[in-house]
């Protein structure tokens, strides 16, 4: 009864601090930037472009987040990770969250088509259902590779930036979202191993849930080497030039370092955990590095 007590006591979330969890805005910064870079590095946007692209951008990715929370709202609420979420922790109710994430899809389409153009509007949406339906609805509670092909969801984004500038789309875009689609199992598989007891609790067929740990630790390592690879195409086709090569170079070997560190650490049978959390949070920051250096090469190349 004291525990009871407790609980109402406390104050309640602001319902403005909970539609801004629903976006979730820490993994929205890094699509922002996979997003921004790629314009800059199509062309010279205005800022008024760039910033309807990124308000665009935000709805769409948070609309996706929001259906996604209302979709899953089940497993959340046996996940620790996730279940101080609005849904499981009863602050919102699903069609509150569903109401949210539909109509800041909408308003992104409608602005994007409206100011911008009807090309990046449809990636944006694309993206949108990519990640709403092949990814959350189908292939996350039935597949292994739901994050590999789910995954293409989060590899929009600079597809829908070069769209923005250009109005089409050429093979610089098409790497840049090849890079993030095979970078997306490495980065995501280094907290899948991390997370395990929850996905199992909530039947999430995760990787290393299904193949094992050391398996899904090669797999890393065969996604990294495609993942390089692509990051170094654009230089041999004149894409981009020196300062994009030696930052490709020196990100990639981190990487690679880090993967390659923890899988020697489980086969020797040493305690692997701190280097699949470098990893993990390595990655974020390789990505953002990684197109950022696109945009200053060719800043400064053209």
């Amino acid at each position: 009864m004291t525990g009871v007590a407790l609980d109402h006591d406390k104050a309640p979330t602001p319902l403005s601090r909970d539609l801004i969890a629903l976006t979730k805005p820490r993994i929205i910064s890094l699509l922002l930037v996979t997003t921004v870079a790629p314009m800059y590095a199509a062309g010279s946007p205005t800022l008024l472009t760039v910033l309807l692209v990124t308000i665009g951008g935000y709805l769409m990715a948070g609309g996706a987040n929001a259906v996604n929370m209302y979709l899953d709202r089940d497993i959340d609420d046996v996940m620790a990770r996730t279940r101080l979420r609005p849904i499981p922790s009863g602050r919102m109710s699903p069609i509150q969250v569903l109401a949210f994430g539909v109509a800041c899809a909408a308003f992104a389409t409608w602005m994007l088509a409206q100011f911008v153009n009807v090309l990046s509007a449809g990636l944006a949406l694309a993206g949108f259902y990519f990640y709403v339906f092949i990814y959350t609805r189908w292939l996350k509670r039935s597949s292994p590779q739901n994050i590999v092909i789910g995954g293409a969801a989060g590899a929009f984004p600079p597809l829908v930036g070069w769209a923005a500038v250009t109005g089409t789309l050429d093979v610089s875009a098409l790497c840049m979202f090849l890079i993030v689609f095979y970078w997306t199992p490495p980065h995501f598989w280094a907290l899948a191993l991390l997370k395990q007891v929850d996905y199992g609790r909530a039947k999430v067929p995760m990787a290393p849930l299904v193949w094992g740990e050391r398996e899904t630790m090669h797999q890393m390592v065969w996604y990294t080497v495609i993942l390089i690879a692509l990051t170094l195409l654009p230089v041999l086709f004149g894409a981009f030039g020196t300062l994009y090569l030696l930052s490709a170079l020196v990100l990639n070997a981190l990487l690679m370092g880090g993967v390659l560190k923890m899988l020697f650490a489980a086969r020797a049978a040493k305690p692997w955990t701190g280097p699949a959390w470098w990893v993990y949070k390595y990655s974020l920051l390789y990505l953002a590095l990684l197109f950022l250096a696109m945009a200053v090469d060719r800043a400064i190349t053209r």
